[in-house]
């Protein structure tokens, strides 16, 4: 039996980057989840992602972190990807 791992990054933003950064991370796929912080590391909003999330399912959250992108200046993107299980020969 193989079982996937994950594993996190942290990108740093300006609010007027936040969207098309978002954007850019989900269209390389493989993401669980996608967190944003501000600047004092206070978590504003956590989306778990699915494989198969597209088109107007992740709307809403497009919507809400455009929202947080008019209100926060510098903060931090933490994302989670989906690690392929290990191959053992």
């Amino acid at each position: 039996m193989t079982e996937s791992t994950s594993r996190s990054e942290e990108f740093q933003f300006s609010g007027d980057t936040l969207l098309a950064k978002i954007k850019e991370i989900i269209r390389e796929g493989n993401i669980r989840r996608v967190v944003i912080k501000n600047d004092d590391g206070r978590v504003l909003i956590d989306i778990p992602l699915t494989i198969g999330v597209v088109g107007t399912l992740l709307a809403p959250q497009l919507a809400a972190i455009g929202a947080i992108a008019a209100l926060v200046l510098k903060g931090s993107i933490v994302i989670e990807k989906e690690t392929p299980p290990a191959q053992t020969v």
